[in-house]
C-alpha cells in the first residue's frame, strides 16, 4: 500500500514524496541532464581520437605508453600556456611532429588497404574507438603474432625499437575476420621492407622526436613564465631540434 501510494505521489506531485528504496531506480533519468552537452562531449572525444591516434586507445589516462604519455603531457601543457606565446608555439611544433609520425603510419596502412581493393572501406577499417577492448576480439593471439611480424619484418611502423601501437592490434583482428590479413602482411613486406639498422639508429622515431627531451622541456617550461621576447631561449630550442 505504501509503495503504491509512493508511486502515485511521484507521478502526480513530486519525487520528494517517494521514500521507498524500491523506487530509486525509477528516479534515475534515462537521458543525461543535458543531452546536447553529452553529444558535444562525445563529438569532441571522437575528434580527439582521430587527431591524436592514441597508440593505446583504450587507455583514458594516456599514461600506459611513453609516446601517449608524452603527447598527452604536451597537449595539457599547451592548454595551460598563453596562446601565441613562444612557449605555445614550441609546444605546437612538438605536438604536430608527434601527430605527423602517427599519421604517417596510418597512411601506410591505408595505402595497403586501398591496394587490396578497400578504397571505400579503408578509413572505417582503420578507425579504432576508445571503447576497443581485447576481450571482444575474435582472434587476439593471431592478431598479436601478425602485429609482431609487421613490427620486426617491415618498416610499416617508424621505429623497430619501440613496441608497435596497440591500436593496430584491433585493426589486424578485423582483417583476420575479413580473411585478408595474410595478404596485408605480404603487401607490407613488399611495400615497406625493413630499414637498415644504421638508418633506424639515426632516426628512431621517424621524425627525430626525442621523448625524454620533450618531457624535460615541458617540465622546465612549467616553471618558467612565457615571454615572447626571450630570443636566446628560442634559439636554444631551435638548435635542440636541428
Amino acid at each position: 500500500m505504501g509503495s503504491a501510494f509512493g508511486r502515485f505521489c511521484m507521478q502526480f506531485f513530486c519525487c520528494c514524496c517517494v521514500t521507498d528504496e524500491e523506487d530509486d531506480d525509477e528516479k534515475e533519468p534515462l537521458l543525461p541532464p543535458d543531452p546536447l552537452e553529452f553529444f558535444n562531449r562525445e563529438v569532441q572525444k571522437r575528434k580527439d581520437e582521430e587527431t591524436n591516434l592514441w597508440s593505446t586507445p583504450g587507455d583514458p589516462s594516456h599514461s600506459e605508453r611513453d609516446d601517449d604519455r608524452t603527447l598527452y603531457t604536451l597537449i595539457q601543457a599547451r592548454n595551460k600556456t598563453r596562446m601565441g606565446s613562444t612557449g605555445y608555439r614550441r609546444l605546437s611544433v612538438d605536438i604536430e611532429a608527434m601527430r605527423d609520425t602517427r599519421r604517417e603510419v596510418r597512411d601506410k596502412w591505408k595505402t595497403i588497404l586501398e591496394n587490396l581493393g578497400f578504397m571505400a572501406e579503408a578509413d572505417s577499417l582503420l578507425n579504432v574507438s576508445a571503447g576497443a577492448s581485447q576481450d571482444r576480439m575474435r582472434d587476439a593471439a593471431a592478431a598479436r603474432a601478425m602485429l609482431n611480424l609487421l613490427h620486426t619484418e617491415t618498416s610499416i611502423f617508424n621505429s623497430s625499437k619501440n613496441p608497435p601501437p596497440e591500436r593496430y592490434l584491433f585493426i589486424l583482428d578485423r582483417l583476420i575476420y575479413l580473411d585478408i590479413a595474410e595478404d596485408f602482411v605480404a603487401k607490407a613486406k613488399r611495400f615497406y621492407p625493413p630499414k637498415d639498422s644504421d638508418d633506424s639508429d639515426e632516426d628512431p622515431m621517424g621524425l627525430g622526436i626525442n621523448l625524454p627531451l620533450l618531457l624535460a622541456r615541458v617540465e622546465a617550461m612549467n616553471g618558467v613564465p612565457d615571454d615572447d621576447d626571450d630570443d636566446d631561449e628560442e634559439k636554444s630550442y631551435e638548435s635542440d631540434r636541428s
